[in-house]
C-alpha cells in the first residue's frame, strides 16, 4: 500500500479554499441579517430610528410642557378670579358648604329656588 503524500502546496491550497467558504458564509450571514449591504457599508442596525423615536419623543414632551404651563396658568388666572365674575352656581355652592338655606342660596345667587335646593342637598351631604 503506498503512503499518502500531501505537499505543502496542496495543502496552503486547500487552507485557502476553507478560508475563503467561510469568508463567503460570514458575509452572506451580514448580508442576510441586514448589518451590510452589497456595496460593502455598513448598517446602523437600529441606531436610525431609535434615534428618531427618541427625537419624537423629547419633542412630544416639550409641547406637553408648554401645554401644562398654558393650563396652569389658566387655573391660576381663575384662582384669582375677582368675586364679581364668580358664576352664580359657584357662589351658591360655597354658600350651601357655608350653611345657607335654600332661600338664601335662591335669592342672594338669583337662582331658581329647585336650583338652590339641588345644590343646598348635594353640597351640605357631601362637604365638599
Amino acid at each position: 500500500m503506498e503512503a499518502l503524500v500531501v505537499t505543502w502546496r496542496e495543502l496552503l491550497a486547500v487552507v485557502i479554499a476553507v478560508l475563503a467558504v467561510h469568508a463567503a458564509e460570514l458575509l452572506l450571514l451580514l448580508r442576510w441579517s441586514g448589518r451590510l449591504s452589497w456595496n460593502g457599508a455598513k448598517r446602523p442596525a437600529k441606531a436610525g430610528a431609535d434615534q428618531r423615536a427618541v427625537d419624537s419623543l423629547t419633542r412630544e414632551v416639550g409641547e406637553l410642557r408648554k401645554q401644562v404651563a398654558r393650563l396652569q396658568g389658566e387655573v391660576d388666572k381663575l384662582r384669582t378670579t375677582p368675586a364679581g365674575s364668580v358664576s352664580p352656581y359657584n357662589l351658591a355652592i360655597q354658600m350651601a358648604r357655608q350653611g345657607a338655606s335654600a332661600n338664601d342660596v335662591a335669592s342672594g345667587c338669583g337662582i331658581s329656588r329647585g336650583e338652590a335646593e339641588l345644590i343646598v342637598a348635594l353640597y351640605r351631604k357631601l362637604r365638599i
